[in-house]
Parts: C-alpha cells; sequence; structure tokens
C-alpha cells in the first residue's frame, strides 16, 4: 500500500510539473511571437489570466492531494 502512495505522489506531482512547465514555455512563445497591438496585449493579458487561473487551480488540488495523503497515513498508523 505505502508503494502504491508513493507512485501515486510521485506521479501526481510530476503531471503537475509538466502542466506548469509547458503552460509556462507556451506563454513564453505566445509572447515572443505575439505583436504589440492592442488587441494582441489584451489576447495576452486574458491568457495570462487563464494560466494563472490553472496554476492557482493546480496548486489547491496539490494542497488536497497532500491532505488526502496525510489522511491516509494517519489512518494506516492507527490500523498497525
Amino acid at each position: 500500500m505505502h508503494g502504491a502512495l508513493i507512485v501515486a505522489i510521485v506521479f501526481g506531482n510530476t503531471v503537475l510539473a509538466l502542466a506548469i512547465i509547458g503552460s509556462t514555455i507556451l506563454m513564453a512563445i505566445k509572447i515572443l511571437k505575439g505583436g504589440f497591438s492592442r488587441k494582441s496585449q489584451h489576447s495576452q493579458a486574458e491568457e495570462a489570466r487563464m494560466i494563472q487561473e490553472i496554476y492557482h487551480g493546480l496548486s489547491r488540488m496539490e494542497e488536497r492531494v497532500e491532505s488526502l495523503e496525510t489522511i491516509i497515513l494517519d489512518r494506516e498508523g492507527k490500523d498497525h
């Protein structure tokens, strides 16, 4: 059970890290390729806001996963 939990933690953190890194790279590409027109700036601002929302959502999800891991480990500790 501990092995599966460790694998789940590592996999979850890896997915989270890849999502953050990927979105950061996409934003960098869009900034470099995008122009400086008002429409482009508005579009970039909207995309940045969406990516920030995704990042905050993923951060909250990570906190929830950590809380669930703590609960599971506490329950396993009480059972043994």
